[in-house]
């Protein structure tokens, strides 16, 4: 059920199946909206399952300055309290999966597990800073539906954007419901995100770390130097995907947190 909830001082778009079991939080990647998510929770069954809209995205509202990891967690610790969730493992995609470490940074007694998507706990290269300063520049001569046309489908394994088409223009349209503002305001966030390596190498939350064989925007030879970093961590390629691992293969992702969870 979809509803609407007052967090950090901004109005939250969220859904709740509201079933009897314990809590995942599923958190979008960047320009995607809890929409994102619908046919991959059918595959989680026995999980009440709590997606929202991310601050500058979709329905949700915004920090005026910037959406900082810190204010997207406070944001989230506002949705658990008044949904009555004492803790829960969190799934986050990409964007998603760098809120998810910051919950591990800031608010460890709520989270059980954490589950990246194509997410790392790295720093951007300088490269990817120098994109987002680009997109901010895109954004703010109205060319955000321009800059999604181009971006979204980037994200996928090439030989999977026939079967994938379909969510791929769903994401693309949905952008016209962001906030132009907002996904600025995220861009300027995600330029200072903290480094989180440290904080996960010292936590004792079990870490899952997904990824496509075909992953575009994860540091070059990120997953070497996260097996090294975060030896106890669990890292998992996926063959034929990209950076959208969980809608090019759903199944196969879903079996691995499936066991993760389960474990």
């Amino acid at each position: 059920m979809e509803s609407f909830i007052i967090s950090n001082d901004i109005p939250v778009h969220i859904s709740d199946n509201n079933k009897e079991g314990e809590v995942l939080l599923l958190l979008h990647g960047y320009l995607e909206t809890l929409y994102i998510w619908n046919e991959f929770i059918e595959l989680l069954p026995g999980y009440r399952i709590i997606t929202m809209d991310l601050p500058g995205h979709g329905l949700t509202g915004s920090n005026q300055d910037n959406n900082s990891m810190d204010f997207i967690v406070d944001v989230i610790k506002g949705v658990l309290d008044k949904c009555g969730v004492e803790k829960c493992s969190i799934i986050g995609h990409s964007l998603g999966g760098f809120v998810a470490q910051n919950c591990v940074r800031v608010i460890p007694n709520r989270v059980k597990k954490m589950i990246n998507l194509n997410s790392s706990p790295f720093p951007d290269p300088l490269a990817r800073n120098k994109a987002r300063k680009h997109e901010i520049n895109l954004i703010e001569d109205s060319k955000l539906l321009h800059l999604a046309s181009i971006s979204i489908p980037n994200m996928y394994f090439k030989s999977n954007l026939r079967k994938c088409d379909d969510k791929i223009q769903e994401t693309i349209e949905i952008c016209e419901t962001h906030n132009p503002e907002g996904i600025i305001s995220i861009l300027k966030g995600l330029l200072i995100r903290p480094n989180n390596v440290e904080v996960l190498k010292n936590t004792n939350i079990p870490l899952f770390f997904i990824y496509g064989d075909s992953e575009r925007l994860l540091p070059k030879g990120g997953v070497i130097m996260l097996k090294k970093e975060l030896p106890t961590s669990v890292v998992h390629i996926i063959p034929n995907s990209g950076h959208n691992s969980f809608v090019e293969a759903p199944e196969e992702t879903a079996k691995l947190v499936l066991e993760f969870l389960n474990s």
